[in-house]
């Protein structure tokens, strides 16, 4: 099974970064290939609004983007860790969704899905954020679904986690390593 996950965190180490590494364990020693992308380090310009994906579902804006997407369309399972910054997504995160428009035009304008393969497509959100309003997860959860549904993954779950701000403070919660371990393996099992 493909595995594609994106860290949105711009912070090494960092809760998001945990949870990330927490949830790829269940993927260890077996087949899967994994592919992690730490947004932050790549070079990636925010969609451009040119319209140059309408008549193609092929962005032409040139840069780490077209192996972000190559990635997306083999992947039977996704994985978006993010902080949640001023109740929403990192910028990062949001660059890289944004970008998905080419994957909208290529869904909605041109009628073409990526196809679901054998293991089916699925999803899992990982949000941690230093506020303790569920607002923050709610946002975000919005964006995150529109994602998942514009690049043809039509299930995913959403593992959250509020009052966590400090960096690696969320190896100090009761269950969340655990909960990121579980959320993944039900991730890579499901449908199967």
């Amino acid at each position: 099974m493909n595995i594609v996950a994106f860290l949105g965190s711009p912070r090494i180490e960092g809760n998001s970064d945990i949870l990330l590494g927490e949830a790829l364990k269940a993927a260890e020693g077996a087949t899967h290939e994994v592919l992690t992308f730490r947004l932050n380090t790549m070079d990636l310009k925010p969609c451009q609004n040119c319209g140059g994906c309408d008549e193609t579902g092929i962005c032409v804006v040139n840069d780490d983007m077209q192996e972000i997407t190559t990635a997306i369309r083999k992947a039977d399972r996704i994985i978006l860790s993010s902080p949640i910054f001023f109740f929403g997504l990192s910028a990062q995160s949001k660059i890289m969704i944004d970008r998905c428009q080419s994957f909208w035009c290529e869904k909605y304008l041109l009628k073409k899905n990526i196809p679901a393969g054998p293991n089916g497509r699925k999803g899992l959100l990982i949000l941690v954020g230093g506020m303790k309003k569920e607002v923050g997860i709610q946002c975000s959860e919005v964006t995150a679904k529109a994602f998942f549904r514009t690049i043809s993954v039509p299930d995913h779950e959403t593992l959250s986690f509020l009052g966590v701000d400090a960096k690696g403070a969320i190896s100090n919660h009761p269950t969340a390593l655990n909960d990121a371990l579980e959320a993944a393996k039900r991730l890579l099992h499901h449908g199967q």
